[in-house]
């Protein structure tokens, strides 16, 4: 199992290096820079004296692969770098929105589990009835709604029409501010869960080993417990894992429309003003997030099923 995990975490490194490394060629040759955009009012351009002092004084002017293999080397000492706009350390930039993106990704996953899973398991328990027909409609609409469009609906009719939520803002932390952004966020995973679950169940249910322990004249409900709750789950983690690690990215849209301070509204704001430093350090962490809770749940794959350690 140390063997097992070890790899695991061994792999995030070199994929570590070439998302950085695709960061910053990217956000290298996109038209515009930080020097620009801030001595221009938008009608006329910028002096060129001021913006090539600028340049210079951020290091710009540097050739491309120095100021790579500099970037490099701060990420090695966990420095992201300093923002052009506020001249804070990045990291500390994001560690003061973190907990509100994770408070805000953990909410939706929550929501997420406790209404998708039960309706997955119920609906595959009674395939072909009313409420199997219900539960897949919502999981195809839940697929297909827009994230913005279903968060504008959910602002328009809890709080602008029956006044019962707050329609966006933080709220010091406040749980009332929660729910509307975890809602709006947490449908597209839950509709997802819905259906993963179905499908692995009614997949578990037509195993032959099902059909012996009902042969047995093991009940329905001890069939459930002991043997298709257990082997469908390896199913139902690997979608919660996926999701609750693509969450923090996905919030992006939620954060803006409800005005929540993540760094997803971070990332927002700081690719409108070309503030290079804080975009790169935002979408790393984003990533380094998703390959965190990926190799969590490998390790969970090997709790569950200890066959997993041998591919």
């Amino acid at each position: 199992m140390l063997r097992f995990a070890l790899r695991r975490i061994l792999q995030i490194i070199p994929t570590v290096i070439v998302v950085a490394l695709l960061i910053f060629v990217i956000f290298s040759v996109v038209p515009g820079s930080f020097a620009a955009s801030l001595f221009s009012d938008g009608r006329t351009n910028a002096d060129p004296q001021l913006v090539a002092r600028l340049t210079a004084e951020l290091g710009l002017d540097k050739p491309l692969h120095e100021r790579f293999f500099t970037y490099l080397w701060d990420l090695v000492r966990f420095d992201l770098g300093t923002s052009f706009r506020t001249r804070l350390p990045v990291i500390q930039m994001i560690n003061e929105r973190m907990w509100a993106s994770l408070e805000l990704a953990a909410a939706a996953m929550v929501f997420a589990i406790v209404i998708g899973v039960p309706l997955g398991f119920m609906a595959a328990l009674r395939p072909g009835s009313i409420l199997d027909t219900v539960t897949m409609i919502g999981a195809v609409s839940g697929l297909s709604l827009p994230q913005f469009w279903l968060g504008l609906l959910m602002m328009m009719l809890f709080a602008l029409h029956l006044n019962w939520l707050p329609s966006f803002g933080y709220g010091g932390g406040s749980f009332r501010n929660l729910i509307l952004p975890a809602m709006a966020l947490g449908v597209t995973p839950l509709a997802l869960l819905a259906r993963t679950t179905r499908a692995g169940v009614l997949d578990v249910m037509n195993s032959d080993f099902i059909r012996t322990a009902h042969a047995k004249g093991m009940s329905e409900s001890a069939v459930v417990r002991r043997h298709v709750a257990r082997n469908a789950l390896v199913l139902i983690v690997t979608t919660v894992g996926l999701q609750f690690g693509s969450l923090i990215g996905q919030a992006v849209v939620i954060e803006k429309l409800f005005a929540w301070p993540g760094i997803g509204s971070l990332l927002v704001d700081s690719v409108a003003i070309r503030d290079i430093p804080v975009v790169q350090g935002t979408i790393l962490v984003i990533v380094l997030w998703f390959l965190v809770i990926n190799t969590l749940v490998d390790l969970l794959y090997a709790a569950i099923d200890p066959r997993i350690k041998q591919d």
